[in-house]
């Protein structure tokens, strides 16, 4: 009752009474609206502050703050998921020195830290400039004048298929990244052409003065690319959710070409692949049969499809991922549909976000957040902060995704991905040849191995290069036999 009569003595200052214009009391009740809404906006902005910014605007290079922790603290290193150096502090000649041990190989990942940050060093700047060792032995260190340990920042990174991806990329201009994905954690991320971070300071000049150099692009994140007919995986997946109780009944006799909506599609190179059931037009990579049935399907169910595996939309990940874009709507002309339901058109891609995708079909609907730290730990190795993997996405059409999964494992056994068979391990995938502006077309591949579990996907994208099955399965296929060879010996 006193809560009540409370209530009542603050809303009775609102109302008119007698002497006090009407007017005056609106003008006084909206005042302290402005005031209220002004108090809690403030709020809402130091919260998120603290909860979501403060540390990148404190990781940020530019900031003071951080130059001031320098001057305290020795940079933590990065290390590898079993503990190995990537990137490291060291004194020489009375000066500190940034060292990457293993040179180009872990270059766009790792990143560097001279001539501004790039890549973990960029994103973990603050943690490392962080020092949690014991007090005792940060008072001792003030006392002498000696720097305190930063804390070390332990990667999800696999050195070894780190380098067999390097090494499989070998001298083409693209990008390869392999990711867990029941837990989203990323174990290679290779970009290529690329550089020596240990050296960096040596071609700085010529970098930043050569307006076509590209060799600080991280492709995996930063670069977009049309998808070419690995998009088909988005495209089957929604034929299939909506006549999931008839897709096998799906017949077409590809000639070719074909011309739908006024626009002249051809399979590459014009194949024929003659007469074909779904699964079959998917294993083949047919692209008559496809751009036929892709453009019955539901309009705005596909682009909501498109949407909900994150087109258009900030990927949250450690490291900033450029938005893919997909540009069909309702509106859109009905020969705007022809080259984008097979990967072509307006459609482009990251190849982190091709192989997400990927990742959310190979685990049952479920994309993870895609994870590239696993925690932060001081000096002495005590666990500071501990990152834990996080659900991004989640289809609820199992059975189509079931489907879906079968015509991935047929790519293997009988289509354009026949190079994967192996005795060792079970592969799925599709294979892409994305045509572009140059002549010669992006080659993709992006697939898993793991039969009843799915392990590993792996997602490859080869620059103007030729067909996905010619250049992008033999890269993959050496992943793969690393992850394999990886597994048998620690088993």
């Amino acid at each position: 009752m006193k809560n009540k009569n409370i209530f009542q003595s603050l809303f009775s200052l609102f109302l008119p009474k007698e002497g006090r214009p009407m007017r005056t009391n609106r003008y006084f009740f909206y005042s302290c609206l402005f005031i209220v809404l002004l108090f809690f906006g403030m709020i809402g902005y130091l919260i998120r502050f603290m909860v979501v910014d403060s540390e990148r605007v404190i990781a940020n290079p530019y900031n003071k703050r951080t130059e001031n922790l320098k001057e305290q603290i020795i940079r933590g290193r990065i290390l590898s998921a079993d503990g190995l150096t990537l990137a490291e502090t060291k004194r020489e000649d009375g000066e500190e020195r940034r060292v990457y041990p293993y040179g180009r190989v872990f270059a766009h990942v790792v990143g560097y830290a001279d001539h501004g940050q790039s890549g973990l060093e960029s994103v973990f700047n603050y943690a490392l400039l962080t020092s949690h060792i014991d007090l005792t032995t940060q008072l001792t260190n003030s006392i002498n004048q000696r720097k305190n340990p930063g804390d070390d920042l332990v990667t999800t990174l696999d050195p070894d298929l780190q380098e067999a991806a390097y090494d499989a990329l070998d001298d083409y201009r693209g990008a390869v990244v392999a990711i867990e994905p029941a837990t989203g954690k990323i174990r290679a991320m290779v970009s290529k052409p690329d550089y020596d971070p240990n050296t960096l300071g040596d071609i700085w000049e010529d970098i930043i003065n050569d307006e076509t150099s590209s060799v600080l692009l991280n492709r995996n994140t930063q670069g977009l690319y049309p998808p070419g007919s690995t998009y088909k995986c988005i495209t089957a997946l929604e034929y299939i959710r909506e006549h999931l109780h008839s897709y096998h009944d799906f017949h077409y006799k590809c000639k070719g070409e074909t011309i739908v909506n006024n626009v002249k599609i051809h399979c590459y190179k014009e194949a024929e692949h003659g007469k074909e059931t779904l699964d079959e037009a998917f294993a083949h990579s047919c692209n008559t049969a496809f751009v036929t049935l892709g453009c019955d399907l539901d309009r705005k169910q596909l682009i909501d499809l498109n949407e909900v595996l994150l087109f258009n939309k900030r990927i949250s990940s450690d490291l900033s991922v450029t938005k893919s874009r997909f540009k069909i709507t309702e509106e859109s002309e009905a020969s705007e549909l022809p080259q984008t339901v097979i990967g072509q058109g307006n459609t482009l891609m990251s190849p982190l976000h091709n192989a997400l995708v990927m990742c959310c079909i190979a685990n049952n609907g479920v994309m993870m957040r895609p994870m590239l730290a696993e925690k932060i730990q001081a000096g002495d190795r005590v666990t500071v902060r501990e990152f834990k993997p996080r659900e991004l996405v989640s289809l609820e059409d199992r059975e189509a995704i079931s489907a879906l999964n079968k015509m991935l494992r047929k790519t293997v056994t009988e289509g354009t991905a026949t190079e994967l068979q192996s005795d060792h391990y079970t592969a799925a995938g599709k294979t892409g040849t994305a045509e572009n502006e140059k002549k010669s077309p992006h080659a993709w591949f992006v697939g898993y191995v793991g039969e009843k579990k799915p392990e590993l996907v792996v997602c490859v994208i080869a620059e103007n290069t030729g067909a996905g099955s010619t250049y992008a399965v033999p890269i993959a296929r050496r992943v793969f036999d690393a992850w394999y060879e990886g597994k048998h010996n620690e088993e």
